[in-house]
């Protein structure tokens, strides 16, 4: 595609990036062929090549409006399209950069703006996040149907970790909003690790990994809140920590592109490197390790949902699949499983409507095999998908618990 940046653009700091990646798509179309809002939209401004037209009229000095901003707002970010596009399309980097400068012409209605100020200071922040959703749970029967449904029931608690006792030695992140809405998928995540003969330590200092803030266009508190992370976990990576292992593929998928989106910081970028390259998506760590000689007795019957930051942004589609397989579990047939459940990060609160419209296609095609269970492996789409109050969904990692348990007999 040919483009001609305007002057004013080729000031962004990312001007060079946008213009290769523009002149990389050849407006095939194979992208809104797999593209969840396209589908449900039928607009084709509304799927990957037409938001790459508008960010391209944008870039060129076109005039926009809050009808271009809806467009791209209404992007998923999954990145369905990037797994498609024959030319290697890097769209989530082009739609970063569109969506930070339309939202610095382009102004909000004060409604929208309060929104997502109101998200971007209270999801990267765990006590915050914590007491908000307190209130909420004694509040929920008083609440409209639409709020009452994102607030999800008390989730059971935590059993206790174990201490760091073993020579090797990973880091977690802890995440935001996990804590409070699925407090036993890091300490199940610990225990199973602690069995295999590592220890998690504890960076105290380490916090959202910033991704909220980063997609809700405060792409600087977000890069800031990245460097407090690395600043964090550093003396434990010089200390020898062989990895830092994400249970939410969400923060996976950011935390491996800190080294993209710090190298041109001086103070950073050898360090973020570092950080991406140790950054490990659960799955990876124990798919290297001694699990294929257990089995569960018990052979449920589940249905895994993969999550896009896992299938699109990772490229780990199948890896959990094959682990509980292994295992002993009976997984059923997902159709269409590459496609969004409309999670995405906060888009459930955003853009609530078509993020119902994507769950409930998503819970058919996960129901489709009449499973006991649903897992996943990320925080957002956990919450998202159990909302609906349809079948139980869970995180894969306590089924490998379970599986572990049994095979060793381990709390009987």
């Amino acid at each position: 595609m040919q483009t001609r940046l305007s002057a004013e653009a080729q000031t962004l700091s990312r001007a060079d990036e946008a213009e290769s990646i523009l002149r990389s798509c050849v407006h095939c179309g194979f992208c809104n062929a797999t593209c969840p809002t396209y589908q449900l939209l039928g607009n084709e401004l509304d799927g990957p090549r037409g938001r790459i037209y508008l960010i391209k009229q944008l870039l060129e000095g076109e005039e926009v409006t809050q009808k271009t901003q809806l467009h791209l707002d209404r992007c998923l970010t999954c990145r369905n399209c990037e797994t498609t596009c024959p030319s290697g399309v890097t769209y989530h980097s082009l739609l970063d950069i569109g969506r930070a400068e339309i939202e610095r012409r382009v102004s909000r209605p004060a409604g929208e703006r309060m929104l997502r100020a109101g998200l971007r200071r209270i999801i990267p922040r765990p006590a915050a996040f914590d007491a908000l959703l307190r209130a909420g749970r004694i509040a929920r029967p008083l609440l409209p149907r639409r709020i009452r449904q994102k607030i999800p029931a008390v989730p059971v608690a935590a059993k206790p970790r174990p201490g760091a006792r073993h020579a090797r030695r990973m880091l977690m992140l802890e995440g935001c909003v996990q804590p409070s809405l699925s407090p036993n998928t890091n300490a199940a995540a610990a225990r199973v690790l602690d069995r295999l003969g590592i220890s998690v330590v504890a960076a105290p200092q380490a916090g959202c990994c910033g991704a909220a803030e980063y997609h809700l266009n405060a792409q600087q508190d977000g890069l800031q809140r990245a460097r407090r992370n690395i600043d964090a976990w550093w003396p434990a990576i010089e200390a020898g920590a062989e990895a830092i292992v994400q249970t939410a593929s969400g923060c996976g998928a950011f935390v491996k592109e800190y080294a993209h989106l710090l190298r041109d910081d001086p103070a950073y970028a050898d360090k973020a490197a570092r950080v991406s390259e140790l950054a490990r998506d659960l799955v990876e760590v124990l798919g290297a390790e001694p699990l294929d000689a257990l089995e569960t007795a018990t052979r449920r019957r589940i249905a895994f949902h993969c999550p896009c930051t896992l299938q699109h942004a990772q490229k780990l589609g199948g890896a959990v699949e094959g682990l509980l397989t292994k295992l002993g579990y009976d997984l059923t047939d997902v159709p269409d499983s590459h496609l969004c459940c409309g999670s995405a990060g906060t888009y459930s609160i955003t853009q609530p409507e078509l993020a119902v419209q994507l769950r409930e296609r998503k819970l058919d095609a996960l129901e489709s095999g009449t499973p006991e269970l649903i897992v996943t492996a990320n925080i957002g789409c956990q919450t998202h998908l159990a909302g609906a109050n349809r079948t139980g969904v869970r995180h894969w990692i306590e089924l490998v618990e379970d599986a572990l348990d049994e095979s060793t007999g381990h709390g009987r």
